[in-house]
């Protein structure tokens, strides 16, 4: 297996990070556009929070902060330590794949508990590829 193929699902990673910071960009700016909001109004968070009432995208973009932040240094350490194999790959994708889907209902309809079990799911399989990470670093 190509080593390099466990820098897709990252890349992956990364686009969905610039296609929320892209929704959140302009649903921003048309807000503040069509209720003539000034952006010096919406200087600090409690102020955006204050002006601003659809903060879904806003929310979802801080959250490609947290979680996919243990992803992109798994798969890091991944390439490093040789152990990209079907395991490593498959794990990321399934992480991947479930961070799509808690952006997608977290920027549209927004159920919590749907949001909830992406979410989940994803952290369950983030915790499963940084064990099998330990496990082949300790049985090196």
């Amino acid at each position: 297996m190509d080593s390099r193929s466990i820098f897709l699902p990252l890349v992956v990673m990364a686009l969905l990070t610039f296609v929320v910071w892209g929704r959140m960009f302009f649903m921003r700016l048309g807000q503040m556009k069509r209720e003539r909001i000034h952006p010096q109004k919406v200087a600090t968070a409690a102020q955006a929070a204050a002006l601003l009432t659809d903060s879904r995208a806003a929310d979802n973009f801080r959250n490609l902060f947290e979680l996919p932040v243990l992803f992109y240094v798994a798969v890091l350490a991944a390439a490093y330590m040789g152990r990209v194999d079907a395991v490593s790959l498959g794990l990321a994708w399934v992480f991947v794949i479930l961070r799509i889907a808690h952006s997608a209902i977290h920027v549209t309809y927004n159920r919590v508990m749907h949001r909830f079990y992406a979410y989940a799911a994803g952290g369950f399989v983030l915790w499963a590829l940084w064990a099998y990470l330990a496990a082949g670093l300790l049985n090196a």
